[in-house]
């Protein structure tokens, strides 16, 4: 039965300080950085190891991955890095403090920027502080403005089916750090959660989510680590 455990990162800078982040790169917190510890020290005691690890380019989530994989004793494992394991881009209101956006633009609006599943938010515009599109890591790469959760979903899949379902049909256990709506297209996919459900799935920082597949990839189970 192949292994599949699910973590998102560890409470970043801009969790903490209740900002929009997207694909911009901010560091854990000391919270966020004992979250991972945890997640870590809970997977070893659980008897749970792995043979392939997949994460983001966004360093929220490496080293997320690397302070839990360092507690198992595992910093050892290969590492697969790609942008489309990234958070969703918040576009234009990427940086921007979640209670002031709503005094500016109203609840229900900003409700449906960051709860609906096809509505993205406004484009981010070029040159923007905050615009990712310049940066290295993403040489190559057309950068997305904006993105909704079925935006986030359409480029995950292709990579869980491209990259990540192989490795685990060939036997091998699997860990994905990555991010709250990264996290959600899998989780949709693998549990058959609807449009209309996923959005309002929350997925806490640092809990590792464990799926028990059958051979087909098809989930039997899914579970917080901490709950069992």
């Amino acid at each position: 039965m192949p292994t599949l455990v699910l973590i998102r990162h560890g409470q970043s800078a801009w969790n903490l300080e209740n900002r929009f982040t997207g694909w911009w790169d901010v560091d854990v917190t000391a919270k966020g950085a004992a979250e991972a510890r945890a997640a870590g020290e809970l997977m070893a005691a659980r008897g749970l190891d792995f043979d392939q690890t997949f994460t983001s380019l966004q360093t929220r989530a490496i080293k997320t991955l690397n302070l839990a994989l360092e507690a198992m004793g595992r910093l050892w494992l290969p590492v697969e890095k790609d942008w489309r394991l990234n958070e969703r881009h918040y576009g234009g209101l990427t940086g921007l403090d979640k209670a002031e956006t709503a005094a500016k633009h109203g609840d229900e609006q900003v409700h449906i920027w960051r709860r609906s599943f096809d509505v993205p938010p406004p484009p981010i515009e070029a040159g923007s502080t905050y615009d990712p599109s310049a940066d290295r890591r993403y040489a190559g790469i057309d950068v997305p403005a904006t993105e909704s959760l079925k935006d986030t979903i359409a480029r995950v899949l292709p990579y869980w089916e491209g990259r990540i379902a192989p490795a685990l049909k060939d036997g091998q256990r699997v860990l994905i750090s990555a991010h709250g709506n990264s996290l959600r297209a899998l989780v949709k996919h693998l549990s058959g959660i609807s449009d209309e459900e996923i959005t309002g799935l929350e997925i806490p920082t640092g809990q590792p989510i464990v799926y028990e597949l059958d051979d087909a990839l098809n989930a039997t189970d899914r579970y917080y680590l901490s709950e069992r």
